[in-house]
């Protein structure tokens, strides 16, 4: 029992340590890279670009929304040459495939590239359609592949170069009334694994994220479906509590290390974390807690098929003191 333990607290022991070399070699300094981060405009996306700027990196940034654009380019001035921002749909590739070009004609090749563009539909099944379920995975799965494939070709010449793709806890446990979400993370979670693997032999290192709940003052901008107030109410009081979900600056801080240390997954939060493990060493009893929690969230409700934004289902609950975490940082990531 004994030579057991010892052989097992060795093994970890040496585990650690190939682990910590193997990071200290993979290490990128930072400084000097051109960064490229998808839907950089707000969010966690935003935060993510303060990091990558702090770190002393060239810092391209796109959105959809020219207003957010400018609200960035105007806090983010001291930048000056170093802070390219561009509009552009992650869903239409010729759009992806001019802003990678632009990126290289105004600061150079992409040494990083951040997939974090995308969103998320809550709601019953019941209220989500066919066309919901290829909107969600255009942006949060072929947003991803789009940009991958346009960067790799010249990361594999150089053999150099990071992505970092930003999934999600519901990429790898299906959460109920984020089915479309889930779905799309999932598929974006295989595809950044799999990349990964091909990718190691050219030096390209993949990085995978999964956060749980992020206090980045996104519920707002979500959309809701079926009873929009009741799913904005529960959606936007987990995201505000302390237990239930993270600092945002805290979660980018981490993902710029992962970044550069080239690790292979990154699960975000103490719920995520638990919520993972016992997924993968019970799946049938996590499943049967998920038709639980499904029992307790809304009923579809009569306005089934209607699509509303957060800002669109306040309620008094939602506007109290227990929503101050989230609105704060609202209005420090530019979610106003």
């Amino acid at each position: 029992m004994r030579k057991s333990v010892l052989w097992t607290a060795a093994g970890l022991i040496g585990y650690a340590a190939v682990k910590q070399a193997m990071g200290v070699s993979r290490a990128m300094d930072l400084r000097g890279k051109n960064v490229l981060i998808t839907g950089g405009s707000r969010g966690l996306g935003l935060l993510l670009v303060r990091e990558f700027a702090k770190a002393g990196a060239r810092v391209a940034l796109c959105a959809r929304n020219g207003g957010e654009l400018e609200r960035v380019r105007e806090e983010l001035a001291w930048m000056g040459k170093q802070l390219l921002t561009m509009t552009c749909d992650v869903t239409d590739r010729e759009q992806v495939e001019r802003l990678i070009e632009r990126v290289r004609r105004e600061l150079g090749e992409v040494d990083v590239l951040v997939n974090n563009a995308g969103t998320i539909v809550a709601g019953p099944f019941e209220t989500q359609s066919i066309e919901e379920f290829e909107q969600v995975m255009r942006t949060n799965f072929w947003g991803a592949v789009y940009t991958s494939m346009a960067v790799l070709p010249r990361m594999r010449r150089r053999r150099s170069g990071r992505i970092v793709n930003i999934a999600s806890i519901g990429g790898k446990i299906a959460v109920p009334h984020l089915l479309t979400y889930s779905a799309s993370k999932f598929a974006l979670v295989g595809f950044s694994e799999g990349l990964r693997a091909e990718m190691a032999k050219y030096e390209i290192w993949v990085t995978t994220v999964c956060p749980g709940l992020m206090r980045t003052g996104s519920p707002r901008n979500a959309d809701f479906k079926g009873q929009h107030r009741k799913e904005y109410t529960w959606f936007m009081v987990s995201d505000s509590l302390p237990g239930s979900s993270i600092s945002a600056e805290h979660a980018a801080r981490r993902i710029v290390r992962a970044c550069v240390r080239g690790e292979a997954e990154v699960i975000l939060g103490l719920p995520a974390k638990v919520a993972a493990r016992l997924y993968a060493l019970a799946p049938g009893l996590s499943a049967e807690i998920l038709a639980g929690i499904n029992r307790l969230l809304p009923e579809p409700g009569s306005d089934g098929a209607e699509t509303r934004k957060g800002f669109e289902s306040e309620t008094e609950f939602t506007q109290s003191w227990i929503a101050g975490l989230t609105r704060e940082a609202e209005r420090a990531n530019n979610q106003l």
